[in-house]
């Protein structure tokens, strides 16, 4: 859990939904330190109506994050928990514990650490921007906006932005990766769930300087019909393509989601094949990716 200096090895992952929860259960095996920075573009399901009631960031992928880095159960049980009928039917019961505390607190950051303590979580999640953005992306061409119909548009994604495009990231996420040993860019939905953070300018600047390590996970398998047709090896080349820094670039070994190595090390990434994935080889186990993350050097 420590470095060769016996300090804390600090990582910080990026992303959103289960993706970015799922590389938290696997971080928290070997670190000590840990920020999530997560997506806030989510306008959907119980998110969606509090964004659209409430103007609030969205809180969703900020609810799982806390969830996948909780130490109590009761708690982390009850975060989960959806209302079924009346006005909170669909509502998760951690979507509006944040939404309240953010609201009487009047602090958006200081509400999500408050809500770490409620849950017992051996880490920090924090949002990617300082208010709620958009997405917008082009799919063959045309515009679509809103993660959602980005998410189910049929059609080939070229590029992702955030609107505004100017969204500024907090200060606590910026001094996180520049303290990072290790980032690490989580699987999940690649152009809904990761590259939304990474078009905050600020964090891609903060990337390129970090001294750590930036590592992205590739995903198992395309998902459809946001990733469809691309492999392993052209969910790099998106990350590299909206202007983020990769260093080592982790993918299944054994799986069905082919990665080109001759094109990643033409990338200027290293590849590293691992044993990462679950016995159903749809999701991540836990304790390999923490062994193939944890054996990487940190810079």
């Amino acid at each position: 859990m420590s470095d060769r200096t016996g300090r804390a090895r600090r990582v910080v992952a990026l992303g959103g939904g289960h993706g970015l929860a799922a590389a938290l259960r696997a971080i928290r095996r070997y670190s000590d330190e840990i920020t999530a920075v997560v997506t806030v573009a989510d306008d959907g399901g119980s998110s969606g109506r509090l964004r659209r009631d409430l103007g609030v960031l969205a809180p969703g992928d900020l609810r799982k994050c806390l969830v996948a880095l909780a130490g109590d159960p009761v708690w982390e049980q009850a975060f989960e928990h959806r209302f079924q009928g009346g006005d909170l039917d669909g509502h998760a019961f951690g979507n509006l514990v944040i939404v309240g505390l953010a609201e009487s607190l009047g602090d958006s950051i200081r509400a999500l650490d408050e809500a770490a303590k409620v849950v017992g979580a051996v880490g920090r999640v924090l949002p990617a921007t300082i208010g709620p953005v958009v997405l917008k992306a082009d799919v063959d061409g045309t515009p679509v906006e809103g993660q959602v119909a980005v998410q189910n548009s049929p059609g080939r994604i070229g590029h992702v932005e955030l609107v505004p495009a100017d969204a500024r990231a907090p200060s606590e996420v910026i001094d996180a990766i520049g303290d990072a040993d290790q980032v690490v860019l989580a699987p999940g939905s690649l152009f809904t769930s990761l590259l939304p953070v990474l078009c905050v300018a600020e964090i891609r600047e903060a990337l390129g300087v970090t001294p750590g390590s930036v590592v992205q996970v590739a995903n198992l398998r395309p998902e459809l019909p946001e990733t469809e047709g691309l492999d392993a090896t052209d969910h790099l080349r998106a990350v590299l393509d909206h202007g983020a820094r990769v260093d080592q670039f982790i993918f299944e070994a054994t799986g069905g989601f082919p990665a080109d190595l001759r094109a990643i090390r033409d990338l200027g990434v290293e590849p590293v094949a691992s044993d990462v994935a679950g016995a159903n080889g749809l999701v991540h186990d836990a304790a390999k990716l923490a062994r193939a993350l944890s054996v990487l050097p940190e810079s």
